[in-house]
């Protein structure tokens, strides 16, 4: 079958974070009182982050757009950083949580632009994103949201890369087959394996061995 649709993963595919989560999660702690190295964040973050469990499949929108889960993430990180009992924790999760919507927070990967702007002549362009409903106000704020028909997130699939299921819904709602579509991502489990699981053509994404700019290549 001829490709017609085309998805991408977006954080590690499209939009990175230029300073790291432990920095952003330092400046907003600071802002509330407490002084943790950055260091220290990225240590616990990376460690709470493994440790996690991802959300529940329901295959339907998850009532709180996953905030909950995030929240116990960052109580997870906090008791790993020994933050102290009354430290209050509600304003800062609250803060912390819309800090990564501001503008500034996250920034395209250099080739991003040129890519979606040479593939959206020939296809229909989609995202496929473990991710929640800030995804949607970020990539507004990188300027692309309008290079996408679909954004298909994990919050409102119900369901996490690589179970087929928001693959298969991502389908369903561009109204092509597997085999009409690819996929681009970084990630070996959530989007190389997971995409082609569900039926689709998979880009691997391996930077810095690769770039989107070969997803233009691999698609010739």
């Amino acid at each position: 079958m001829a490709t017609k649709f085309l998805f991408f993963d977006a954080a590690g595919t499209l939009i990175h974070l230029p300073r790291s989560a432990g920095a952003r999660y330092r400046d907003v702690a600071l802002r509330h009182g407490l002084d943790v190295p950055e260091a220290s964040f990225n240590t616990a973050f990376r460690t709470a982050w493994k440790a996690a469990a991802p959300p529940a499949t329901t295959r339907e929108p998850r009532p709180d757009d996953d905030r909950g889960w995030w929240q116990a993430l960052v109580w997870h990180v906090l008791d790993l950083c020994a933050a102290p009992a009354e430290f209050a924790r509600a304003p800062f999760f609250a803060e912390l949580y819309h800090e990564f919507t501001k503008p500034g927070v996250w920034a395209l990967y250099p080739e991003a632009i040129e890519v979606l702007t040479a593939l959206r002549e020939r296809y229909r362009l989609g995202i496929i994103s473990n991710f929640d409903g800030r995804l949607r106000p970020i990539l507004a704020n990188l300027g692309v949201l309008d290079f996408f028909e679909l954004v298909v997130i994990s919050s409102e699939a119900g369901a996490d890369k690589p179970d087929p299921w928001i693959y298969i819904r991502a389908l369903q709602l561009a109204g092509v087959a597997p085999g009409e579509a690819a996929h681009a991502g970084d990630d070996p489990a959530a989007d190389w394996h997971g995409a082609r699981a569900a039926g689709l053509r998979s880009f691997e994404l391996d930077r810095p061995r690769n770039s989107l700019r070969d997803f233009v290549v691999w698609l010739a």
